[in-house]
């Protein structure tokens, strides 16, 4: 009995006049049950005509029955007090209902990732206490289940592709997915899992040793620039007053290099401080994210999480911790020794690149070959990919014309649906370059990943909204941000070359052939990570270039490894 009660749904037992549970149980001769006292009530009530009804059928008696508590339900109202049923709320805004219970729906506690449904505590017993149920894998109450299912075949995806990024049933791989590189999605989740944390432990103890050390290396320039300041002055204060003058000019000197030694510094200083934190913020969202036992939910969106391009050359960031100013010191000597002759012959041999040893060799990019080391290597997205474009060569082309098979997708909440545009899989930060192939009108872009996905509206299209930055390659070219048109006059060649320097706000854009010529540049601060993306009409394509094609073409040996 007390079996039967946990699986009874609570509105079985409401009364239909209080519309709360039974209190004292009673039935009468048509078969409904009321609280002893509310049938009462409405009986006294109908005292003066002498005929009694029910006031759930209406079914007329033309005695009064005498009433008694009714012991069976009263039993299953105790047993329920005393079950987890009890405890379960009614779902609320937000909250997961269980798939089981009807009329009034009850808060899921869990749901089942072979059954795909969401059950309440209650309705969840069978899969605790039932031998076959037991094996079934249960997570948190998820209100997604059915992003778990192809929607192809209406089959748990199990299986992810290596291949193509994604996650299958076992009917694609048979299929769209025959011969793919496919392995258990747990298999994928714990190798991806496990590579993540290495790479994140990487990052952050590189960036974080590289911060100390120019943190150091300003403290020590502090130093070395403060003491060169005192003992110029002392110096100076030795000779006459006809030579005061140039005492003033040497310390704005040396405060000038200090201040310019100083500001690329901090920039650099600031910038692995953001990198670092980004670094922590993703790590812990995928620590967040390894708690969930949904494989899919993981694999998913650890996809982003895991996909950054290498940090910064640190090497290339050159700190010196024995700074001085002996060049001041020397020739500040021979003035003291020579006074008038070295004030009008001499100190015109301080230029200012010898006055202090320089903290920091900044690198510019300037030739195709400086670029290219910082390459990135970019894959287009399947799951954002409108459904008129054409994805092929392992996720690296793009087509849209007539004659394209229109290509099927699942359903996903990261595609774009009105627009025909598609994203990268990999973020962009740090500094990256990459080049595409563009035939027809192709709009590069750049854009934030919380860029809009559904619907016609500006909020979704690349370069009519502050999430995105375009190029038009078309006749003419133009560029967009925040829906506003920057005509440029320039005829480029079909190959475009990407260049972002995600810390300093600069996002160029080149036409690469023999030479680089500059199509147009703009400088801005980007709080995200960025992503490239394009948008295609009828009959054109956009390829992303690969690494080993672009260096051959280039004439190459050698290139920097991310």
């Amino acid at each position: 009995m007390a079996e039967a009660s946990v699986l009874l749904d609570q509105d079985q037992l409401v009364c239909p006049v209080c519309l709360d549970l039974l209190k004292d149980p009673v039935g009468i001769p048509c078969g409904h049950s009321f609280c002893m006292v509310c049938i009462n009530d409405c009986w006294d009530q109908e005292d003066q005509t002498g005929v009694y009804s029910c006031p759930q059928c209406r079914e007329t008696l033309s005695l009064r029955p005498a009433l008694r508590t009714n012991i069976f339900i009263a039993e299953i109202l105790e047993k329920l007090k005393k079950t987890p049923l009890q405890m379960t709320p009614p779902a609320g805004p937000g909250d997961v209902e269980c798939d089981f219970c009807t009329g009034r729906k009850l808060k899921a506690v869990q749901s089942c990732l072979v059954c795909l449904v969401s059950l309440c505590e209650a309705h969840l017993k069978p899969h605790r206490e039932v031998p076959a149920l037991r094996k079934h894998k249960l997570v948190k109450a998820s209100s997604q289940l059915q992003e778990n299912v192809c929607s192809q075949h209406d089959k748990l995806m199990e299986i992810y592709c290596r291949t193509d990024h994604s996650c299958v049933c076992y009917l694609c791989t048979m299929h769209e997915h025959k011969g793919h590189d496919t392995v258990a999605a747990v298999a994928e989740r714990t190798h991806r899992q496990s590579e993540a944390q290495v790479r994140f432990q990487e990052a952050l103890q590189a960036k974080e040793e590289k911060l100390v050390e120019l943190k150091n290396g300003a403290e020590t320039l502090k130093i070395c620039a403060q003491t060169a300041v005192e003992d110029s002055g002392r110096m100076f204060t030795e000779l006459t007053e006809s030579i005061g003058r140039r005492c003033s000019e040497v310390k704005e000197l040396i405060r000038a290099q200090e201040k310019t030694e100083l500001i690329q510094t901090e920039e650099l200083i600031q910038q692995l401080e953001m990198e670092i934190s980004d670094l922590k913020r993703r790590r812990a969202e995928l620590e967040q994210l390894s708690h969930s036992e949904d494989h899919i939910q993981f694999l998913q969106g650890s996809l982003s999480l895991c996909s950054f391009p290498e940090s910064e050359e640190l090497s290339k960031i050159l700190v010196h911790q024995r700074l001085s100013f002996s060049g001041v010191n020397k020739l500040l000597s021979d003035l003291k020794e020579r006074i008038e002759q070295i004030c009008s012959e001499e100190f015109c041999k301080i230029p200012p690149q010898t006055a202090a040893v320089r903290l920091i060799l900044p690198f510019i990019p300037e030739t195709r070959e400086d670029f290219l080391q910082y390459w990135c290597q970019l894959s287009l997205d399947p799951n954002t990919g409108h459904n008129s474009l054409t994805l092929s060569e392992n996720n690296r082309v793009v087509k849209r014309g007539y004659k394209c098979n229109t290509q099927r997708y699942f359903k996903h909440p990261e595609r774009f649906d009105s627009y025909n545009q598609v994203l990268c899989v990999e973020s962009v930060s740090g500094r990256c370059y990459w080049e595409v192939e563009c035939t027809g009108w192709v709009s590069v872009s750049v854009s934030y990943k919380d860029i809009g996905r559904k619907g016609g509206g500006y909020e979704c299209r690349f370069g009519f909204n502050e999430q995105s930055w375009s190029l038009w390659c078309s006749s003419p070219f133009s560029f967009w941000h925040k829906s506003i048109q920057a005509i440029l006059s320039i005829h480029a060649s079909s190959r475009i070359g990407v260049y972002v320097d995600h810390g300093r706000g600069t996002l160029s854009f080149y036409s690469v052939s023999d030479t680089m010529t500059p199509i147009h540049t703009i400088h801005t601060t980007f709080t995200q990570p960025l992503y490239t993306g394009f948008e295609l009409s009828t009959n054109s394509s956009a390829k992303l270039c690969d690494s080993l094609d672009t260096i051959s073409k280039a004439g190459l040996l050698w290139i920097r490894n991310e």
